[in-house]
């Protein structure tokens, strides 16, 4: 298993090439301002990871509505008043000679009920206080997401994600668990994946032949089914509208937790498909560069990169100069994480995730 090929460019079918196949995955961090505006431990959080040598940077996710808040101290592209500190951003990014991509996001009935009023989703949650979305509200909300976009544009992006992933709003929309919906939003995964597929028809509609667009999905939990998600990838890759597909999997060795899957690795069940000209991604315990080897070697065309790079900013370097390169063992110190450009919020972060963070003396 050789690191060579994670160091070779990638083309994508618009705009510029990656300049390897490692992409900072876009990670919840909580240093920004209560409006949404970019802070400055966010940027500089993000500023060393393009200097760390990834070839795409990616922001953590950005809400597109207010009512999507998904927790404190999140990005928000809501607004123009975000668009300054986007614009400083996407610059810094460039001239670390990185890509820079922002995840549009919308938490549904995640979103945290103390930041907003009440949480909003395809089909209401009456013991959360989960409200449903009226049909003309599904259409606003496909369109804050455009306008999401357009924004990323306006600030310099090189393009955006879109965040279908992980049980938030447009997962809500995939899964038939959430979306009991009656209209033209529920009932098949046709109509349940409507809003995604009218969401990239408005972004490549709205924005310039060069604007980069991925989409993150993942094909279990939160009422997911692997077949259906398998499906909408189908379709999507056929379309060739997005230039990657990011696949977040938890761990990229996984077997299915669906009976009739199992047998082989999750990530198998999309590096079969036909892709095109999409590029083809994976997340989930990428930590070493051996992991990351793995990831080409199994059929995806770059890998996404999470806690390896909380832990190191450099990560692509380090493998670079080590291709037996490993990620410090955890825990790890407060000190370590600040000399990694952690704010003490993002630390106090992570301290959520058992045996990342030594305990304080």
């Amino acid at each position: 298993m050789s690191t060579e090929r994670l160091f070779e460019p990638l083309s994508l079918a618009r705009g510029k090439p990656m300049k390897n196949r490692l992409m900072l995955a876009p990670l919840t961090n909580r240093q920004s301002h209560a409006d949404g505006t970019l802070s400055d431990d966010e940027h500089k959080w993000l500023e060393m990871r393009a200097a760390g040598g990834f070839a795409l940077t990616m922001t953590a996710a950005s809400h597109v509505q207010p009512v999507g808040q998904g927790f404190t101290g999140q990005l928000g592209v809501f607004a123009d008043d975000h668009l300054e500190g986007l614009s400083a951003l996407a610059a810094a990014i460039r001239a670390r000679g990185s890509l820079s991509s922002l995840q549009l996001h919308h938490a549904g009935s995640r979103a945290e009920p103390e930041l907003i009023d009440a949480p909003v989703a395809p089909s209401e949650v009456a013991e959360r206080g989960v409200r449903a979305l009226s049909e003309a509200e599904v259409e606003v909300l496909r369109e804050d997401f455009i306008a999401g976009a357009r924004r990323a544009e306006r600030a310099g992006f090189d393009g955006a994600e879109i965040h279908g992933a992980h049980g938030y709003i447009l997962a809500e929309f995939l899964s038939a668990a959430s979306n009991r919906r009656t209209d033209r939003y529920g009932g098949s995964i046709e109509n349940r994946a409507r809003i995604l597929f009218e969401i990239i028809d408005g972004i490549r509609a709205a924005t310039g032949p060069d604007f980069q667009l991925g989409l993150r999905l993942s094909p279990e939990r939160f009422g997911l089914e692997i077949e259906e998600i398998r499906d909408v990838a189908i379709e999507v890759l056929r379309q060739q509208k997005i230039d990657y597909l990011d696949m977040s999997l938890w761990d990229v060795r996984k077997e299915p937790e669906d009976e009739r899957f199992k047998g082989r690795s999750l990530m198998s069940v999309f590096t079969e498909l036909p892709r095109g000209e999409v590029r083809l991604g994976a997340a989930g315990k990428v930590m070493d560069a051996a992991d990351a080897a793995w990831v080409l070697d199994a059929g995806c065309d770059f890998a996404m990169i999470g806690r390896a790079a909380i832990l190191r900013h450099d990560f692509p370097e380090r493998v670079r100069r080590d291709p037996a390169y490993r990620s410090p063992a955890l825990p790890v110190s407060a000190g370590h994480l600040r000399d990694e450009g952690l704010s003490d919020i993002f630390i106090h972060y992570m301290r959520r995730w058992p045996g990342f963070v030594e305990p304080d003396a």
